[in-house]
């Protein structure tokens, strides 16, 4: 009975250590191939919050149109909002898709969730259609935002999930437990009117914001290098409020008065279909 334990302990932490903070950290050593030098940390974007912007809008664009208003007041913004895009955008819209279609439609690829190429990794995230341009918005990190001041003590226990932040916030993309009932609650919380400012499709197995699946791409190694990196992005105030459904992230303080934190991942170079994708940590150089 002890050797049962023990070899499904051992098995759990093999999985659970490609998430584990304090352990890639003191493995990068061990695989300095897997950082990502930056200078200083204001500069550590890969692209601006302009381009990522644009992409997100490409998308979530494409799924209003395809998803269409449960209410006559969403009726209406809807045909407001769409009559504003520009004719290059309008190709985008012209064809109904949803989910995966809607991502292959506007960016040109799809990822998914699979299980990991890596050896007791647990599921993983490939590109299983088209092609990921250099410096394309892959995915988004999913979760609850808390600022550095913020308890989330009880939502850490056995948590994988949460991921910190240059500046200290931190925010759990875990999808289950504690975790997943603090999300829904601060997302009911935040409604205005009939406009959900926040996705809480990302907690089930379908999430209708495809690009809503970042917590669970995999550290790299040396021999599998990493081809997406982590970048914070702040929604910007003139973020269409049509468009903050698709949003998987939501502030744990009502007050909090800072932008909503988001963070996206990143392409590193080219990823052709069949890839898995692997994110890296880097180091400051001073």
């Amino acid at each position: 009975m002890f050797r049962t334990a023990l070899k499904r302990f051992q098995n759990k932490w093999k999985s659970y250590r490609h998430r584990f903070v304090p352990w890639v950290i003191l493995n990068l050593s061990k695989n300095e191939k897997t950082l990502r030098q930056v200078t200083e940390r204001t500069k550590d974007k890969l692209v601006s919050d302009e381009e990522v912007s644009q992409s997100l809008l490409k998308l979530f664009r494409v799924l209003l149109r395809s998803h269409g208003a449960d209410h006559g007041e969403l009726r209406a913004a809807q045909t407001h909002f769409l009559s504003q895009v520009t004719s290059e955008e309008k190709q985008y819209v012209r064809n109904p898709a949803c989910g995966h279609d809607a991502m292959l439609q506007s960016l040109g690829f799809c990822i998914d969730r699979q299980p990991s190429t890596l050896p007791f990794a647990g599921t993983g995230v490939y590109v299983t259609k088209g092609f990921v341009p250099k410096g394309a918005t892959v995915a988004m990190y999913p979760g609850t935002v808390y600022q550095a001041y913020e308890p989330i003590l009880l939502q850490s226990i056995r948590n994988p999930f949460v991921f910190r932040c240059i500046d200290g916030v931190l925010i759990d993309g875990n999808d289950k437990g504690i975790s997943k009932m603090v999300f829904k609650s601060c997302s009911g919380r935040d409604r205005v009117g009939p406009f959900m400012m926040s996705d809480t499709s990302w907690l089930t197995a379908t999430p209708q914001n495809p690009l809503a699946v970042g917590q669970y791409v995999n550290n790299c190694s040396n021999e599998w290098p990493a081809n997406v990196c982590y970048q914070e992005y702040d929604v910007p105030d003139e973020f269409p409020i049509e468009l903050h459904q698709y949003l998987p992230n939501v502030n744990y303080s009502q007050d909090t008065r800072r932008p909503l934190r988001c963070v996206v991942l990143v392409s590193l170079r080219d990823i052709t279909a069949g890839e898995e994708l692997f994110s890296n940590y880097y180091t400051i150089v001073r």
